[in-house]
């Protein structure tokens, strides 16, 4: 019986509902033992069942290309395009997730936390390979302040 109960999960004594055995009612209680685990938000599949793997998979593939490709360029000396093209393919990440409304493994957490996860990131790699020296393609005034002052103490 207690491991009955246990499997039963959030079932306690008491009146009847429907649907229960004779003396149960369901609570909104966690069970003592877990059985199963909840399926994660991206276990979702982007493309059809029918489809391999891959192509189930296109959002993270296209993510992860764009990464691969753009620490490629950084290994072969040209470091800006390599680094504009990670941020680019993390800022793609970010508004695929917000656009498509299955994207497979690309969704971690919620919507939310995803897009501004891999819109900051994303946009921080962008704004510091335009800033990367030498010749600089994107100048902020006070962030060069804020170097020279650190380097400088």
């Amino acid at each position: 019986m207690p491991a009955e109960g246990a499997r039963a999960g959030a079932v306690t004594r008491g009146t009847q509902s429907a649907g229960e055995g004779p003396g149960r009612k369901t609570t909104h209680r966690f069970p003592r033992i877990t059985r199963d685990t909840a399926r994660p938000e991206g276990g979702g599949r982007a493309a059809s069942g029918d489809a391999p793997a891959p192509a189930r998979q296109w959002p993270m593939l296209v993510v992860l290309g764009g990464v691969a490709l753009g620490l490629l360029l950084t290994a072969l000396d040209m470091f800006r395009a390599g680094t504009l093209l990670i941020g680019a393919a993390l800022l793609a990440g970010a508004v695929m997730r917000w656009i498509l409304p299955s994207v497979g493994m690309l969704a971690v957490r919620s919507r939310f936390t995803d897009i501004a996860t891999y819109g900051v990131l994303g946009l921080a790699i962008v704004l510091l390979a335009m800033m990367a020296q030498p010749h600089p393609w994107l100048q902020i005034p006070f962030l060069k302040g804020i170097l020279h002052f650190t380097l400088n103490q």
